[in-house]
Parts: structure tokens; C-alpha cells; sequence
């Protein structure tokens, strides 16, 4: 008998009704706003009253090793890590991001979790939820139709058309888009410029609105957008254009926070976007700050590796909300440490390679270097380090073991492994005692990796050789340029948000395991001073994502009784 999907194994379960979720939390009706009988916004008064009445609970962010194609299991391992946590006694919450339609259609499928460790109900999860993405869109692309509408009438604000930083949204991969010419037609149809279309969950505003605590943090964050610059080399922002307050309109119900549920009924707080390689790639503050003093732990999702996703969580996210973390998860696969170990080739939408399903210690620990790598980039930040040994049938206990040895060995605080994609919350127990431990271990100290008054490029260099393990950096013109540029507008405090390849430590995707001597190439840095840092934009990475010959949206569908069929 086949193992049943993930779309049928969420269609098995009857879902609590939400507002008894919310009830459980301490969260008053009238602090509800539904969206049906299963979802629902959580209006930010609940946060004010409920900070001012509780303490905090433990805060714990699950991140992985360098992953394959196929994913190691991070967002499954969250949602799993919860329900093992609640079936200990301990309140606990999954933080999860929302995913993109991008990837959705496209090579990764959903991103709810999976098997018996999932976030429902699945479909609205996945397809557009309560619709925070297409006002992250919405809002976005106001301000660029105000940037080309200010060309039109006279340019009053004397914006260079070379300066326009702005690009426009869309959340579809779709590569035909990343550089386009609009304007075209004659003086009614606009100036004709050069400009690129990024997926909408890189938008600054996604950013914005993750890194907000408050409407009106908002809308000040949003006025601070740097959309363009004059010939004099002076920022114009979306204060200046006049459309900052009209955005935040369009994102006062995007900012209140979404509550879901685990398929064993626990809380699932769903908030802001993915893509961890190209934006920060976290849920939001907001939604954090409300689990936190619901529960006794909150499990939270930072996008890809540890290099990527979690170091944008201790850099950026911690930074601008003031919350430490008390321990890290880091998700590990036998098959992913085989292939950082020189072995097979993984490509999504292909059967798996042999060589993967056989035993091989040896492949195993060699790979295991960049799971070490991963663990050595926890420790750095003081905090103390669990690795799940997500479990698959094909594993044996000699790989299991390499790995447990290897973790130890670079100061994990434990290793263990865990099958809640077969068992749920029951395949989870012995890794959630394992991290409710770590996270009460009194001997961790928090500290962030470079200090605010840093130069641009002395932060951009520290990250490549503390976190990725190169030697140095390479900046064309343009990226010496902006960073000279952005220093002198007083954006140096800023910090970093590199956009590199997910599929390598380092910024080329052919390098496994845990690479040394390199030097990264940086082509481009962007400013984002709404949301509060610098984007470098490493090698020939993409902002603008585009399909695979195979797209998996070729697969979704809806059957003879109107459901949803292919959303994996």
C-alpha cells in the first residue's frame, strides 16, 4: 500500500474550528477577524494587551543544512517539532512562512509541511490564503505606476530616469519579465525606460511588512522607501511621491497576522513571505511577538541553510525586533549529506538517484562537512544547536550514527532523529525534549555577528568569511558605486542581506559540502531603507525566478467533484 499524499493525508482530518484555537491562546472574539471556519486574522490590539499581561515564552528557529532540489524537510520538520513539543506538555506554536505562488506552480510544489506534520487546511495555505501576497503586490506596484506618473506630468520632483531604483512585482516565476521596456506607444502611454520585474515575495514591502511592529512603524517604514534618486544623487522615497499613505491603506489587513492549525490541532501562525535567498526569507515579527505570549515555545522557519535564512534571522530580524533566541534546530538528511559528500545527482521531477539508497558511511561523513559548517554558524551567534536527523525508510543506523557524531563532534548540543512525517507529533517526542532542553540552557548569550557601525563592505566581508568560509569579495563599479552612494545618503548602519544560491555555502551552486579559498562576487547591491538594510546581489543570482521545463503547475487541477488535485 502507497503512502497516501500529502493533499489526501490533510483531507483526512476533520480541523478544529479556529476560534476554539484562538480561545485556547487567550485571544478575546473580538480580536478575530475570520476567513471561515479554519483560518483566520488576529487583530494587533490582541498583541498590546496580551505582551502586557504574560511572560514570554521560549523563542527557537529551525533552520537546515545546505539543501538539494527536493528540500531536506525544514518546513515538515517545524510543524512536526510542534506537535512533538505539544504532545510533551508544552505549549507550543509553529511561526511558518507564507509560500509564493512562484514556487508553488513551479519546481517545489507547496510548502505547508508535509506527511502527518502539516499546516491546514492545505489548499488555502497554499493558494493565496487571505490574500496578504496580492496586497504586498498591490501596494508595491502603486508606488511604481506613481514613480513613471511623476515622469509624465513634468517630473516635479526632478527624478533621474537612469536613478529609478523601483522595479515592479508579480508572484509568478516567470523570466520573461526580468528585464523589460515599458512606455512604449506614444506620449500618452508613459516614458519609455528600461526596467525588471522581481517575484513579489522579494518586494521590499513583504520586507517592510515582516519587519514592522506596528501600523504606524509601518507606514513610517514604507515613507522611507528609496525609490529613485535625482541627478544630484539625492534619494527621493515614497514620502516624497506622496504614496506611502496609500499603501499602508492597502496593507492594514495584510499586517494582522494568520492563525491556522497542525494536523494534530495546535496553533500555526502563518505571516509574510519565503525566498530566503534573495530576501530575508522570515515570518514576520508580528506574528512572532503574539506566539511568543500565547506559548510556552514558538518553532519558527528561517528560509534554506543556516547561511542563508538564519543568519538574515540573527542579523536583520533580531536586530530590528530585540528579541534573542534561545536555541536553533538544524534540520539534516542522510541523502543531502550523501550528495555534499560527492555522491548522485538530485534533480527535481526526477526519480532519485540509486547511488543515494545505498549505504555509504564514508559519503556520509564527508558530506557531513557542511552540516558542521551549518552548526559552527549557530555557535557563533551563542546559541545553542539541535540537529534533527530528518528520517527517511532508506536510512541505515551506520548513516544515522555518522551523523550523531559529526554533530556532536561540532558542538551540537544534540542530534536526533526524528519521523514525524510517518508519526506526526509522536515521531517528534525525543526531539522536542531535546530542544526544550537546549532552549533552557542557561549558558547561551546571543550576540549579533558585526556591530551596526560597521562599513557596508566590512559587514558584507565578515559574513563571507564567518559564515560562508571565503577568502574575500569582489565588487564590480556599479556595487562600489552604490556602496559609496549609500553611505553618503546615512545608510551605512544598515545590515546585510545577502542574495546568493541556496544549493552552496559559498556563492557558487557546483560547490558542495563546506568550501574554502573562494571569493564571492558581488555584481549589484540594492538598498532597501524601508525594510532597513542592503541586498548584494551575488554572481548571477535572480530576483526574478523562472519555470522548469516541468512546471508543477502543469500537475494541479481540480476533479470531478470541484477539488483541488496535484498540490503536493
Amino acid at each position: 500500500m502507497s503512502f497516501p499524499s500529502d493533499l489526501e493525508i490533510a483531507r483526512s482530518v476533520t480541523p478544529r474550528p479556529i476560534v476554539d484555537i484562538a480561545a485556547e491562546l487567550g485571544i478575546e472574539p473580538g480580536e478575530l477577524e475570520l476567513y471561515g471556519p479554519t483560518k483566520a486574522k488576529v487583530r494587533l490590539e490582541a498583541i498590546t494587551r496580551l505582551e502586557a499581561e504574560r511572560p514570554r515564552g521560549k523563542y527557537v528557529v529551525v533552520t537546515a543544512i545546505t539543501p538539494t532540489p527536493l528540500g531536506e524537510g525544514k518546513s515538515t520538520t517545524t510543524v512536526g517539532l510542534a506537535q512533538g513539543l505539544n504532545r510533551i506538555g508544552r505549549k507550543a506554536s509553529v511561526n511558518i512562512r507564507q509560500p509564493s505562488l512562484g514556487p508553488v506552480f513551479g519546481i517545489k510544489g507547496g510548502a505547508a509541511g508535509g506527511g502527518y506534520s502539516q499546516v491546514i487546511p492545505m489548499e488555502d495555505f497554499n493558494l493565496h490564503l487571505t490574500g496578504d501576497v496580492h496586497a504586498i503586490g498591490a501596494a508595491h506596484n502603486l508606488a511604481g505606476a506613481f514613480i513613471d506618473n511623476s515622469l509624465h506630468h513634468k517630473n516635479p520632483l526632478g527624478i533621474d530616469p537612469h536613478g529609478i531604483l523601483w522595479p515592479r512585482v508579480l508572484d509568478i516565476s516567470d523570466r520573461a519579465l526580468r528585464h523589460v521596456v515599458i512606455g512604449l506607444g506614444g506620449r500618452e502611454d508613459g516614458v519609455p525606460r528600461e526596467t525588471e520585474f522581481v517575484i513579489t515575495v522579494a518586494s521590499e514591502v513583504m520586507a517592510v511588512l515582516a519587519l514592522a511592529t506596528d501600523l504606524f512603524d509601518l507606514r513610517d517604514r514604507l515613507g522611507r522607501m528609496v525609490l529613485a534618486t535625482r541627478t544630484d544623487g539625492s534619494p527621493v522615497t515614497a514620502e516624497d511621491l506622496g504614496v506611502a499613505g496609500a499603501m499602508t491603506v492597502l496593507l492594514r489587513d495584510a499586517i494582522k497576522p494568520n492563525l491556522l492549525q497542525t494536523l494534530e490541532g495546535g496553533p500555526a501562525f502563518v505571516h509574510c513571505g519565503p525566498f530566503g535567498n534573495i530576501a530575508h526569507g522570515n515570518n514576520s515579527i508580528i506574528a512572532d511577538r503574539l506566539a511568543l505570549v500565547t506559548n510556552d515555545i514558538v518553532c519558527t522557519e528561517a528560509g534554506f541553510g543556516a547561511d542563508m535564512g538564519a543568519e538574515k534571522f540573527f542579523d536583520i530580524k533580531c536586530r530590528a525586533s530585540g528579541l534573542a533566541p534561545d536555541a536553533a534546530v538544524v534540520v539534516a538528511t542522510v541523502r543531502a549529506l550523501k550528495m555534499h559528500g560527492g555522491v548522485g545527482k538530485i534533480v527535481a521531477g526526477k526519480p532519485l538517484d540509486p547511488a543515494l539508497l545505498e549505504e555509504n558511511v564514508e559519503a556520509v561523513r564527508t558530506g557531513a562537512s557542511n552540516l558542521a559548517a551549518h552548526i559552527a554558524t549557530v555557535r557563533k551567534y551563542g546559541i545553542p544547536a539541535v540537529v534533527a536527523i530528518n528520517s527517511f525508510p532508506t536510512d541505515t543506523p551506520a548513516e544515522v550514527e555518522a551523523i550523531r557524531e559529526v554533530a556532536l563532534a561540532a558542538g551540537a548540543r544534540d542530534a536526533v532523529v526524528a519521523t514525524h512525517f510517518t508519526d506526526g507529533g509522536a515521531g517528534a517526542t525525543d526531539l522536542a525534549e531535546a530542544v526544550w532542553a537546549a532552549a533552557e540552557d542557561p549558558s547561551r548569550s546571543f550576540r549579533l555577528l558585526y556591530p551596526d557601525e560597521a562599513p557596508l563592505g566590512e559587514k558584507i566581508l565578515t559574513i563571507v568569511k564567518e559564515i560562508y568560509g571565503g577568502d574575500g569579495i569582489e565588487l564590480t563599479p556599479a556595487a562600489q558605486k552604490s556602496l559609496k552612494l549609500y553611505e553618503s545618503m546615512g545608510f551605512g548602519n544598515l545590515p546585510i542581506c545577502m542574495a546568493k544560491t541556496q544549493y552552496s555555502i559559498s556563492h557558487d551552486a557546483a560547490l558542495k559540502g563546506a568550501p574554502k579559498g573562494f571569493t564571492v562576487p558581488i555584481r549589484e547591491i540594492r538598498l532597501s531603507a524601508g525594510a532597513g538594510f542592503v541586498t548584494p546581489l551575488c554572481g548571477e543570482m535572480r530576483t526574478m525566478p523562472g519555470l522548469p521545463s516541468k512546471p508543477g503547475g502543469e500537475n494541479i487541477d481540480i476533479d470531478a467533484e470541484g477539488n483541488v488535485v496535484g498540490l503536493f
